[in-house]
């Protein structure tokens, strides 16, 4: 029977790490926390030292009673959760269960963490456990109490003011206002026209093209030429002119570090970049990498921890990490001392390491064949971010060269990687980068030397606003601005879209216009909390709750006395205030002015004398108002369900008819009776015409006996039956690769017409 029982929250890393352990070792899982606070008011008792009032996770409950069950036969108990806040809080639940079940008393309960599950890194945990950091656990606390203050007093504001089921988050709050504040940005910039002029000329085979810097001893920067009519008297009065003199060469060496390994953040951002992983995603994959892979019929931890805002590496996984670079690379790639990164965040844990390869001897194409193709990519990618991060630097030759043609200066940028270094293992990608004259490879050319001009090239540019952000971007302002920790932007991007603040856009984040509403309201009235220092002063608050600085209680206090005065003075604000804009135009019904609303389907423009005047115009994504036409109804017929007036609307989809009764009566038909004279019989029910319909995936075919038969044909029946199956129907369908086919729907035999 065993004697020892080891908790550890995920069932993964569980099955992994029992096999590390001898057989008097039990080890179950919590799957997660195992308390939480309730969902109501009152779970925080602010009027006494916010005392939580926890309640089980009743999903979690079952594992719950199994640690209880298998504790009261085991003389030592381990708690092996993560080694992050989260972590600590979840072994500290766990032993308050423990104590309120009365098995705590003659038994040895002791806290343990691991930064890797390897064999070695378990055992030499379970040898030297530690007491619970209730330093960690009062942070822990201090940010969910903070986070359900807010949620519970903010958020029904919200409700009342704008519409149910609205948020607001102490970090996802400042997150949408970067968004919506960048979304500004971009609507109010006005774009500016600017002309570039190149030379362009060649040595031999080579072609290079330079940029014009001056004219008539004039600086030109970026933007100085304002108009096409300044660049072509420019250009005009260099026509003609044959050659270039090459009047000034600049060559400078330049070295270009390694990257530091990968701390959460960073591997967000790059697996966003590089792979096109959402935040969300790369981090269920980490998640399984580190909880354990099997490896021939072993499983096995591939990756260190991943929530981590440390660069360091362990002294043991240095000195792989260089054995394996002296023995696959030259020795030029192998620094003299080990590379050594300094964390960014000024909280960081150093005690913890930064994500990399349990074992660096374990290359990506060794375990390719164990693993899916999000898991080889992600470790393909830490692997060799962490090789690289020990490698020698790269060695650039850079150039600059001056050609002298009239009195017009231009200049060439030429690069030239003398040693690859680090860059043979693993380059970054830098989003939003744009460089028109990007550098490029130069011909070996001399002071005094004359190249021949080619030609002169005008090219028109135009300004354009920042871009907006995708959750690469995001994320890196976050960390920039210090908002949130790295382990729960995941969690943020997922709360904006989840609550339908944001869409993506082409992989990038737009404001819907509730997402907009909201920002601003809680930018008008409630600033303090999603001021961008405010926040970040907040994380750095509870980082100091968390290393013994500052004590929870008095934080609380000053926060909850600052939020409950502000949230009271705000109860009378107007709904129309935050949900209305004026325009400068009246309504073309009835005269009075026209107002900008948002309503539970987004933006539309209407008029300010509703009800009384329904006028309403609908405003699409880009800004476009469409009018809204009234229901048209239909004289001399009736609903056949209810004997209703039948009207004609719009939809999604066109124009359809239905029941004035609508939502009580829910009978549509289609605007117009499709011709079924000559349509396919139904081959299903025998009794119904198949004919075309328009849904929101676009055109399909199904019978009209709906909804006694649901027939339904992506595309067009024919009569033709199937001479393999001999199925009455065949489909017909062209491509412009295959041509016309007809296809059969049951056995998908084709025959190319």
């Amino acid at each position: 029977m065993a004697r020892k029982l080891l908790v550890v929250e995920s069932p993964a890393k569980a099955k992994t790490i029992g096999k590390y352990l001898a057989s008097d070792f039990k080890v179950l899982a919590s799957f997660g926390h195992v308390r939480d606070l309730p969902k109501k008011n009152g779970s925080i008792d602010v009027n006494n030292q916010f005392i939580p009032k926890y309640q089980l996770i009743a999903k979690n409950k079952k594992h719950v009673d199994e640690i209880i069950n298998a504790a009261k036969s085991c003389d030592t108990i381990y708690l092996a959760s993560d080694q992050d806040r989260e972590g600590e809080a979840i072994a500290w639940h766990i032993e308050e269960i423990l104590r309120e079940n009365n098995l705590m008393d003659g038994k040895t309960v002791a806290r343990v963490t691991f930064n890797e599950i390897t064999k070695p890194a378990i055992l030499d945990a379970v040898q030297h456990p530690r007491q619970i950091d209730f330093n960690l656990v009062d942070a822990q606390q201090s940010r969910l109490t903070l986070d359900y203050l807010i949620g519970f007093n903010v958020s029904p504001l919200l409700w009342r003011k704008i519409r149910p089921g609205l948020s607001a988050g102490r970090v996802q709050s400042p997150a949408l206002r970067l968004i919506c504040e960048r979304e500004d940005e971009i609507k109010k910039f006005v774009p500016e026209d600017y002309f570039g002029i190149h030379l362009f000329s060649h040595k031999g085979r080579t072609k290079f093209r330079a940029k014009i810097i001056e004219f008539s001893n004039k600086k030109l920067e970026t933007k100085s030429i304002k108009t096409q009519q300044q660049a072509q008297d420019i250009v005009e009065q260099l026509h003609g002119i044959p050659e270039a003199i090459i009047s000034k060469i600049t060559k400078k060496q330049k070295k270009k570090n390694p990257s530091a390994p990968f701390i959460t953040s960073s591997l967000q951002i790059e697996a966003s970049r590089q792979l096109g992983f959402t935040t969300d995603r790369t981090m269920r994959v980490a998640q399984n990498l580190y909880e354990g892979i099997e490896l021939n019929n072993e499983s096995v931890g591939l990756i260190t921890y991943m929530r981590t805002d440390s660069v360091q590496l362990s002294s043991l996984a240095i000195e792989e990490i260089r054995e394996y670079i002296a023995t696959n690379f030259d020795a030029k790639y192998l620094p003299s001392k080990p590379n050594s990164y300094v964390s960014k965040s000024k909280n960081a844990q150093e005690a913890h390491e930064a994500i990399r390869p349990t074992s660096i001897l374990r290359t990506p194409e060794s375990v390719k064949r164990f693993l899916s193709l999000d898991q080889f990519k992600l470790y393909e990618l830490i692997w060799r971010r962490t090789l690289s991060s020990q490698v020698s630097p790269a060695l650039l030759d850079t150039t600059a060269i001056d050609l002298v043609i009239g009195n017009a200066t231009f200049r060439a940028n030429g690069v030239m990687v003398k040693f690859d270094g680090f860059m043979k293992v693993y380059q970054e990608i830098i989003e939003d980068m744009v460089n028109e004259d990007e550098e490029a490879r130069l011909p070996e050319l001399v002071e005094g030397e004359s190249v021949p001009v080619d030609n002169l090239d005008i090219t028109a540019h135009q300004t354009e606003p920042k871009p907006r952000y995708t959750e690469a971007s995001l994320v890196k302002a976050l960390e920039e601005l210090g908002i949130g920790r790295p382990s729960t932007y995941a969690s943020i991007i997922a709360t904006l879209k989840k609550r339908e603040y944001v869409v993506m856009d082409k992989k990038r984040f737009m404001p819907t216009d509730i997402g907009a509403v909201v920002s601003q309201f809680l930018t008008n009235h409630l600033t303090k909390y999603v001021d961008l220092q405010f926040t970040a002063k907040l994380e750095d608050t509870l980082d100091d709750i968390a290393i013994g600085k500052q004590s929870k209680l008095p934080v609380l206090q000053l926060f909850w006395d600052e939020l409950n005065t502000l949230v009271q003075e705000k109860q009378g604000v107007s709904r129309e205030e935050l949900t209305s804009e004026k325009l400068d135009e009246n309504c073309p019904v009835c005269g009075k002015p026209l107002l900008s609303k948002v309503g539970k389907y987004g933006r539309f423009i209407g008029c300010s004398g509703y009800p009384e005047c329904k006028y309403m115009r609908k405003i699409d994504r880009d800004g476009n108002a469409e009018e809204v036409v009234a229901p048209e109804e239909i004289p001399d017929r009736v609903c056949p369900k209810d004997g209703g007036k039948l009207l004609i609307r719009s939809g999604k989809f066109g124009k359809f008819i239905s029941c004035a009764n609508y939502p009580k009566c829910k009978h549509i038909e289609n605007i117009d009776t499709p011709e079924t004279e000559n349509a396919v019989t139904c081959p299903e029910c025998k009794k119904g015409k198949v004919i075309a319909k328009k849904g929101r995936f676009g055109l399909f075919y199904s019978c009209n006996n709906y909804p006694e038969c649901k027939t339904i044909f992506k595309y067009e029946p024919i009569a033709d039956s199937c001479p393999v199956c001999h199925y009455e129907v065949m489909m017909t369908h062209t491509t412009k690769t295959k041509g016309t086919q007809h296809i059969c729907p049951k056995c998908k035999h084709s025959i190319k017409v």
